[in-house]
């Protein structure tokens, strides 16, 4: 590839790239789709991009412009699979790309940038903190807290979507060390995908929520969520939930515990191509995770894109994925009666509502287009 720049010519090679995570469509899940559209950016450039993924089932089957390679996991717990074959399959790569967290292969990651003769580049984009877990999931996991300072020392380059978050966790003490490593490369939203479209009014206001259900993401709050709506009297309202997943059951039985069986809709799993019109048609979107399991918030970005206002946990990270009281509101981790008064406060001032959204669709399209992502996440590669 030869780039021209003004008064100079650089040429570069195009690499031979890795990634490797835990889950990846067509299972929902935020660590996935990251590593979906780097794909797609990275193999745009030229790089010949391969994908490591634990084999949970269908693989993607749409059109895409990289490999993807399936691994059966010898041993699997929740998002973690131990995948020995993957240290054979590094050879020869340029640059290895690894979503951290992932138990049972970041340990192989580390032992194959210490013994493989052509040492390959190491980036390792860290998605946060692993809190919850089992006395089992501890035991298993055990290995890669063992070498986790090790793993970060070897990185050549490591990249996150909020440093907020990244001086907030559980490596505050390398980003100290090695703060030239960290580079904040924020998530992307497809603005043209999703945007505004005239909303059909009625006196019901729809709150919505788009998550997976399932033991993993306990954290996304959703009880919380539904606790909320049961003490909210006024204006009338609904809330749509969508996602699927082992807790959906148990968040109906919840909703029908707290009588608002006939307030809470679930959608269950939404087609990408009809999830845009979903948000287009709620009036406020909540994200109200417990703890610091969530760091970002890719579904934020969907709802401020498609001009709606927000509500998210004032953790790090999220927090600074909009303006508190300019998009929308940060609520206490939690706390049901608190995510209460900021979903009143909202929905029974029209005004401020339709302005939120008309600002939320203007921090997205500033903020978090593609082509910004593109530029940090290429600038990072070469």
């Amino acid at each position: 590839m030869v780039i021209v720049n003004h008064a100079f010519i650089v040429y570069t090679k195009n690499m031979k790239i890795a990634q490797i995570v835990c889950v990846f469509p067509p299972y929902k899940s935020g660590i996935g789709n990251v590593a979906y559209d780097f794909s797609k950016i990275l193999a745009e450039t030229g790089n010949e991009m391969t994908v490591f993924t634990p084999d949970y089932g269908p693989i993607l089957e749409e059109k895409h412009n990289f490999k993807i390679t399936l691994l059966k996991p010898w041993l699997k717990m929740g998002l973690g699979a131990f995948l020995p074959q993957l240290l054979f399959k590094l050879r020869g790569f340029d640059i290895v790309y690894l979503h951290y967290p992932f138990f049972g292969a970041a340990e192989l990651v580390w032992l194959a940038k210490t013994i493989l003769p052509k040492k390959f580049k190491l980036i390792i984009h860290f998605h946060m903190d692993v809190a919850g877990l089992s006395p089992f999931a501890k035991i298993l996991s055990l290995p890669a807290r063992i070498i986790k300072n090790s793993l970060f020392k070897k990185a050549d380059a490591i990249t996150c979507a909020s440093l907020d978050y990244v001086k907030n966790s559980d490596i505050a003490k390398i980003y100290k060390k090695y703060p030239a490593k960290f580079k904040e490369i924020p998530f992307g939203v497809d603005t043209d995908k999703f945007r505004p479209a005239i909303k059909k009014e009625s006196e019901t206001k729809k709150i919505l929520f788009v998550g997976a259900l399932d033991k993993a993401h306990y954290f996304k709050g959703v009880n919380i969520l539904l606790k909320a709506i049961s003490e909210i009297r006024n204006p009338k309202s609904e809330i749509r939930i969508v996602g699927d997943g082992d807790l959906k059951m148990s968040y109906g039985r919840l909703a029908e515990k707290l009588n608002i069986k006939d307030k809470v809709n679930f959608l269950g799993k939404v087609s990408d191509e009809e999830l845009p019109g979903v948000y287009q048609q709620a009036d406020l979107f909540v994200l109200p995770s417990i703890n610091k399991n969530e760091a970002f918030g890719l579904v934020l970005l969907e709802a401020m894109a498609c001009g709606v206002p927000v509500i998210a946990s004032d953790l790090p990270g999220v927090r600074t994925v909009f303006q508190d009281r300019t998009q929308g509101l940060l609520c206490k981790p939690g706390d049901a009666n608190d995510l209460k008064n900021k979903i009143e406060e909202i929905l029974s001032n029209e005004e401020k509502r339709k302005e939120m959204g008309k600002e939320a669709r203007k921090l997205a399209l500033e903020k978090y287009s593609w082509e910004e992502v593109k530029k940090k996440l290429n600038k990072v590669i070469k």
